[in-house]
């Protein structure tokens, strides 16, 4: 069952359907609203945050949805699907697979990436586990605690890891070149070429977020570049 809803993301654009509460398409109605027209597009499965999204948009969607939860804990940097509690709130949404924070950084009482593998894997043995990463040696450890994904989400979003204007193609071709688990691209792809690129360089299949689903940043950029010209 892992192996064929994993595959289902073979050769796929991935639309990540996000949006906070302080952004102006807030909403379950509106995030599955964008589930739909990215399944009409050709998209290969949704990446979404909250259970209350994840429901509605598999209420709507056929598509395999990637959850995750994103929360803040006072004592922790990780923020993606930080604990079992909220693991267990995606399954009940139905998420078909679980995305994970998988960083070096501090987690939640102090709990081991390794230990809440466990417990996960004990609870919900069939849920595919996405481990989102900054680093080649984040992406090598996640490997060897047999995630089931590993995607780049996390690089140039931990103070460590590479910071850059675009997607982090050399990670992606490092982890991928291991042949061994799948390998998703995510963050800072804006464009066909960028997605192309990251395909070239290993991806199994690609994640496009705020260049689809966020039209507040997908505006920003096109006045930035006038401002540019202008001020040029």
């Amino acid at each position: 069952m892992k192996r064929s809803l994993i595959k289902k993301l073979q050769n796929g654009c991935i639309v990540s359907c996000q949006a906070l509460e302080h952004e102006p398409l807030f909403g379950s109605d509106i995030m599955s609203a964008m589930a739909v027209a990215a399944e009409k597009g050709g998209a290969a499965a949704i990446r979404a945050n909250t259970p209350k999204d994840v429901a509605s948009i598999k209420q709507r969607c056929s598509l395999p949805v990637i959850g995750l939860y994103k929360k803040n804990y006072p004592d922790s940097q990780i923020y993606i699907t930080p604990t079992m509690r909220e693991v267990e709130e995606l399954a009940a949404a139905g998420a078909d697979l679980i995305a994970l924070d998988a960083t070096d950084q501090h987690r939640p009482g102090g709990q081991d990436f390794s230990a809440l593998l466990e417990q996960i894997r004990s609870t919900f043995p069939d849920i595919p586990i996405v481990a989102d990463v900054s680093t080649y040696e984040e992406g090598v450890r996640a490997m060897e605690l047999k995630v089931d994904v590993v995607s780049t989400t996390m690089s140039g979003y931990t103070p460590y890891s590479t910071q850059m204007e675009g997607p982090d193609i050399e990670l992606v071709e490092r982890l991928a070149g291991l042949s061994d688990v799948p390998v998703l691209a995510e963050g800072r792809i804006w464009t066909v070429d960028d997605m192309i690129r990251c395909f070239e360089a290993g991806a199994y299949g690609v994640v496009v977020g705020t260049a689809i689903t966020r039209p507040q940043e997908i505006t920003r950029r096109f006045v930035r570049a006038i401002h540019k010209r202008v001020n040029n």
